[in-house]
């Protein structure tokens, strides 16, 4: 049976239900020590001034942040001590959200969250339910480990999940950040057909157990074949980059094989994907005969699309309907400037304002 990491309450409103963080994951990766080569002895890691080689004791070492080269502010253990946040006795949440308004980056580390008793299960529910029911999670800060977090609880299907989220000054701009990004949308056409078509014969249900980490696995066979006296067989080369003058080639390779391989698969194990209509045209095609795939039909167009466009209340609340991407791809199709940087609501904010700028000058 897990212990618990932290017990105390949470409180929504007036409502107060006592629980435990129990950590959620478990590490699977394979541990060495350091030995110097050729013995068995240990290599163990020394505190030493650089300036002179001496080893240092704990109670002589200070923190120091440098402001400027070989120039440092000290702080001393308890000065950071007495700033410290106390450790919370209590998970207050402040906002609800929506949970597809917060993007994947923010997500830190999962925990589950448990009632402290029989006697609390039914108050636990009830704020399970309530957030399954709205799809909203409960934002909150608490302090564990002198530490302070920002988190987001979200409820699964029989549990409630604490989930820590980085602070908005730990997220990276990836425009700001990254060396090479696509300067445009990818078009309609028959390379996009293609790459569609090969995410649907590749498409299936999330099941996690189908999944292993096989480089672990690799490095568990690699000490014992070394125990045994085995040799090692080398690695696969990486593959190459794929050539854009070859990508269309590339991508009839890549579904071909995908429609062959997920008719074995479901064979084996017994999954079955999006793309089982399809292997009639697979078997035909592996049997010589030219038979081309069913054109794919365009998506059905949503009630109160018109709506959103003209803006105005109706239209606002059609796009509180919308995620952040498809958010981000009308206010794209409409070149709204700072697209980039704004939040969800800001993107409905602009959007609306956007449409409601139209109809006006339609008007």
């Amino acid at each position: 049976m897990a212990r618990a990491i932290w017990t105390g309450v949470i409180t929504f409103g007036l409502v107060t239900v006592p629980v435990g963080l129990y950590t959620a994951t478990e590490d699977h990766t394979v541990h060495f020590h350091q030995l110097q080569r050729g013995t068995s002895d240990r290599i163990r890691n020394k505190r030493v001034n650089e300036r002179t080689g001496d080893e240092v004791d704990t109670s002589d070492i200070v923190k120091g942040y440098e402001l400027d080269e070989g120039q440092y502010v000290v702080v001393e253990p308890d000065e950071l001590d007495e700033i410290a946040p106390g450790r919370s006795q209590s998970i207050d949440i402040t906002d609800f959200v929506d949970l597809e308004g917060i993007e994947p980056v923010y997500f830190d580390r999962t925990y589950y969250i448990a009632p402290r008793g029989k006697e609390y299960t039914k108050v636990y529910e009830l704020l399970r339910a309530a957030l399954a029911e709205s799809n909203k999670v409960g934002i909150a800060t608490f302090v564990m480990r002198n530490k302070q977090y920002l988190t987001a609880l979200r409820a699964e299907d029989k549990v409630l999940v604490l989930q820590t989220l980085h602070w908005a000054d730990e997220v990276r701009d990836p425009a700001e950040e990254l060396p090479e990004l696509p300067s445009g949308r990818a078009g309609r056409g028959k390379q996009l057909e293609m790459a569609l078509d090969l995410v649907d014969a590749l498409s299936s249900d999330w099941d996690p157990s189908r999944y292993r980490d096989t480089y672990q696995e690799k490095v568990r066979e690699l000490v014992k074949a070394k125990a045994e006296g085995q040799e090692i067989a080398a690695a696969e080369e990486p593959p190459e980059a794929t050539n854009v003058i070859d990508l269309m080639k590339v991508l009839e390779g890549s579904l071909q094989a995908a429609r062959s391989g997920r008719g074995g698969r479901e064979s084996a194990d017994g999954h079955k994907g999006k793309a089982a209509p399809r292997k009639a045209a697979a078997r035909s095609s592996a049997a010589g005969t030219s038979v081309k795939p069913p054109a794919r039909k365009a998506p059905p167009k949503k009630a109160g699309v018109a709506r959103v466009r003209s803006g105005g209340a109706g239209g606002k609340r059609e796009l509180q309907k919308l995620s952040k991407a498809e958010l981000y791809q009308r206010a794209t199709d409409q070149g709204l400037p700072g697209r980039s940087k704004m939040s969800r609501e800001e993107l409905i904010d602009a959007l609306a304002r956007s449409g409601r700028r139209r109809k006006t000058t339609a008007a």
